[in-house]
């Protein structure tokens, strides 16, 4: 601590040095708040000493000024403390910024990541349902994808049901309008018969096409599946096995059935009638005094339904057509093809409940259909 007259003379010195002394107060500052500043230099650096002083008045005019030292040391080592402070917290504060980012940034990533399985789920024909999010851009965009979604597959649906109705149609309608045009001249009964029942079996396939693309219709049309309930797989296989076991025999094949312990949740109705296709199917393209066998049971987190014959397999050229609309292979026995829904039917019915089908030759002749779902 310091004292100094009027004009800047030290009269007092707490460290007894500096008596007699003027020090050069060149600068100006001080003031409680930073902003303020004297009209009086009273800042000075004498000996590696910050010092400052305040004037002393009396009737408004200065009679003296006291003040403080400091060595320079300490005033720099405070400078040092509250710059690495601000160090540190600017650090905290960019980091917690970048993990906020991140955070954020990881959050819409992941959004976008289900969006685009959603729509390749959709670009693939499966079942998906459009995710959501909290974020209000993202869900817009679900909500966007999704209205394309069922503007674009309402007008497929009438566009592609239309024209395979029409196609599919024309054949048994030729059949049939030429047959009845024969049964205007006179025959003997014998060949009238046979007409008459080329007309009913005509008539009957024109019947099975139009309830299976409306079925098959039902089925693209739903997103999720109506009442679920918990299903031994085994149980779903022998009560499969049974509806066809009947036309099986009277065809010269057997159906057995192989089931280990497994359960899956999904639709009795639909997972049962996917199950017959197959089998029928089987059955269809087996010879007489062939075996279809019908396995299930657990693989993985999956259960998995496999039917298998010994047929005559499928051709190269139709493996990747199998599944598709209206495409059908003609049966060995009669030579004739089928509605080609079957097997589109059983894809769908696999898709609504998060599955797969597939459908590959066996080693030494035969096909090998499986139908593969989540278990419960």
């Amino acid at each position: 601590m310091f004292a100094c007259d009027r004009d800047g003379r030290v009269t007092f010195d707490a460290a007894g040095r500096d008596v007699g002394q003027v020090y050069p107060w060149g600068m100006f500052g001080g003031g409680r708040v930073a902003s303020e500043n004297y009209t009086l230099p009273n800042v000075a650096v004498v000996d590696n000493e910050l010092r400052v002083r305040a004037p002393v008045r009396r009737g408004g005019a200065i009679v003296g000024w006291v003040g403080v030292g400091r060595p320079l040391a300490t005033v720099v080592e405070g400078v040092t403390r509250a710059r690495w402070r601000l160090v540190f917290w600017a650090g905290a504060l960019a980091l917690g910024m970048t993990a906020v980012g991140w955070w954020v940034s990881a959050r819409l990533v992941r959004s976008l990541e289900r969006l685009t399985r959603h729509a390749r789920a959709v670009r693939d024909g499966r079942a998906s349902e459009a995710p959501t999010s909290r974020a209000r851009e993202i869900a817009e965009l679900a909500r966007a994808f999704e209205e394309m979604r069922d503007a674009l597959e309402g007008r497929k649906h009438a566009e592609r049901y239309t024209q395979v109705l029409a196609h599919e149609v024309k054949a048994p309608l030729a059949a049939i309008r030429g047959a009845a045009e024969l049964l205007d001249e006179r025959m003997p009964e014998e060949q009238r018969a046979k007409f008459l029942a080329s007309i009913r079996a005509e008539a009957a396939r024109i019947q099975a096409i139009i309830d299976r693309l409306l079925e098959l219709s039902s089925l693209e049309a739903r997103k999720t599946l109506a009442r679920t309930e918990e299903l031994d797989a085994a149980a779903l296989a022998e009560e499969a096995a049974g509806v066809v076991r009947r036309a099986a025999e009277m065809a010269g094949v057997s159906v057995r059935v192989e089931a280990a312990a497994a359960r899956l949740r999904g639709e009795r109705v639909l997972l049962r009638e996917a199950l017959v296709n197959l089998l029928q199917n089987a059955v269809e393209f087996s010879p007489r005094g062939g075996e279809v066998v019908l396995r299930a049971g657990r693989s993985g987190g999956r259960v998995e339904f496999v039917v298998a014959d010994r047929g005559p397999g499928v051709p190269d050229y139709a493996l990747g057509r199998v599944f598709e609309r209206f495409y059908s292979l003609p049966r060995p026995n009669t030579e004739r093809k089928s509605t080609g829904l079957g097997l589109a039917l059983v894809r769908e019915i696999a898709h609504l409940h998060g599955g797969e089908a597939t459908l590959e030759n066996r080693d030494g002749g035969g096909a090998r259909a499986a139908l593969q779902l989540p278990a419960a």
